[in-house]
């Protein structure tokens, strides 16, 4: 999108002329720039492509004017020159974004943001929401993707935040090739363990690289396993290493992982913030078809404590959302013993805002099966949501009533929708048809 912008032209009449031609040539004693301090004189000169002490004409200063609007960092711009001075008024665009990176292989930060700055003196951190500074920035990332070898497609796409469900940033993504995890380097496992560390390492390979997460997501996954080995104190570190790996279809993206593994532990006990020990039939009971050899401290977490602390925070987030608390976030504190090589948690909850049932939509039925439906549904509007009441409705009426049959019939979904701002949720019931 091309951007406008206003002009206005005062120049002393002198030498007893009184029409001034574009062709005119004017030297302005000073460039000065008004309402936009957030950048320098410096960087809007060279945005600008202006010189100081240069010789312009009326055509120059204009086709210098556009280069600052073509940036798509301004809302409005207008100048005016008296005779001596060549004056600036800029008005910010209020809408600019920060840039995301999704899958590209180059590491965000001062370094990269400084190396695009050089490119692009108006940039900041944050581009327009498209054309000007946008484009050239996805540009230039493409070039510097080439300079190490790697041929990519990149397009710059609007980024919405989950929570506030608004466009916050501009995510450069890689569409083609496919983006990649690589080899995973290990270091610092025991020889016992090799082998499962190993499968753990080859299932995380190929899953898709992600430019903020990837590290985060691998030692997510190999803490989470050593965590249900029975390993509670596990530390994992992985940061990208060496250079990608570039195919004819895919670029991959190597990584260390280093392990310190620590002691193995057994499971002491569970205590909720109210003080409360979380009994071991309630976690079975939740685990469903998952079954535990009893003897309590005795059995190591490879056994029970690891599935049973995961099971534990399944149980303790899945009461908290049933009570409407759909933002509840649930902390396991662990206490070691090395002495006995015991670990004890304490649940840290945090309930987050009380979610309320919003509306109501019963797709793909017909309008004698949506009044049943409606008629059955036990959570009106402005109560407390509860996702557990939704899985009753559909496994609670029973297989002697007409709904009940219809449900056992049919495939029974639904779908939910939360806003952050009023805690109220939107559910839409879906029944088809099974194949």
């Amino acid at each position: 999108m091309k951007r406008t912008f206003f002009l206005f032209l005062t120049i002393l009449v002198l030498f007893g002329s009184s029409e001034i031609t574009a062709a005119q040539k004017f030297l302005p004693k000073t460039i000065q720039f008004k309402g936009a301090p957030e950048y320098s004189d410096q960087e809007l000169l060279a945005a600008a492509g202006l010189q100081k002490g240069k010789i312009l004409a009326f055509a120059d200063m204009k086709d210098h004017s556009q280069k600052l609007m073509d940036s798509g960092v301004f809302e409005t711009l207008s100048f005016k020159f008296d005779g001596v001075d060549l004056i600036y008024t800029l008005v910010p665009h209020t809408e600019l974004y920060s840039v995301r990176l999704d899958n590209l292989p180059l590491t965000p930060g001062k370094e990269l943001d400084s190396a695009l700055h050089d490119r692009f003196p108006l940039y900041h951190g944050k581009v327009p929401a498209e054309g000007g500074m946008t484009e050239q920035v996805r540009q230039a990332l493409e070039e510097m993707l080439a300079a190490k070898g790697i041929k990519a497609t990149i397009a710059a796409m609007p980024y919405t935040g989950l929570k506030l469900h608004e466009v916050t940033a501009i995510s450069y993504s890689i569409t083609t090739p496919a983006v990649r995890l690589g080899e995973l380097h290990l270091e610092g496992v025991s020889p016992e363990m090799q082998d499962k560390v190993k499968a753990v390492a080859d299932r995380t390979r190929k899953n898709s690289y992600d430019t903020e997460s990837s590290a985060g997501s691998i030692e997510h996954t190999f803490a989470l396993f050593y965590a249900e080995e029975g390993y509670a104190a596990v530390n994992v570190h992985a940061e990208q290493s060496g250079n990608p790996v570039v195919s004819s279809d895919a670029i991959e993206i190597p990584f260390n992982v280093n392990v310190k593994e620590g002691l193995h532990y057994k499971l002491g006990s569970i205590h909720l913030p109210s003080g409360e020990l979380l009994m071991m039939d309630a976690i079975n009971k939740t685990a469903g078809a998952i079954s535990y050899k009893s003897g309590g401290m005795s059995e190591t977490m490879s056994v029970k404590g690891g599935v049973a602390l995961r099971t534990a925070l399944i149980y303790v987030t899945g009461d908290c959302k049933s009570k409407g608390y759909m933002d509840c976030v649930v902390t396991p504190h662990p206490q070691y013993d090395d002495a006995n090589g015991i670990v004890n948690y304490n649940f840290e909850v945090q309930t987050g805002p009380m979610y309320t049932m919003g509306k109501l939509t019963i797709e793909n039925v017909s309008d004698d099966l949506r009044d049943k439906m409606t008629a059955a549904w036990k959570m009106p509007f402005g109560s407390v949501f509860s996702v557990k009441a939704i899985r009753e409705y559909y496994y609670s009426q029973g297989d002697k009533t007409p709904l009940g049959r219809t449900f056992a019939s049919v495939n029974c979904s639904y779908t939910l929708a939360a806003n952050t701002v009023t805690h109220i949720v939107d559910v839409t019931l879906h029944l088809d048809r099974k194949q």
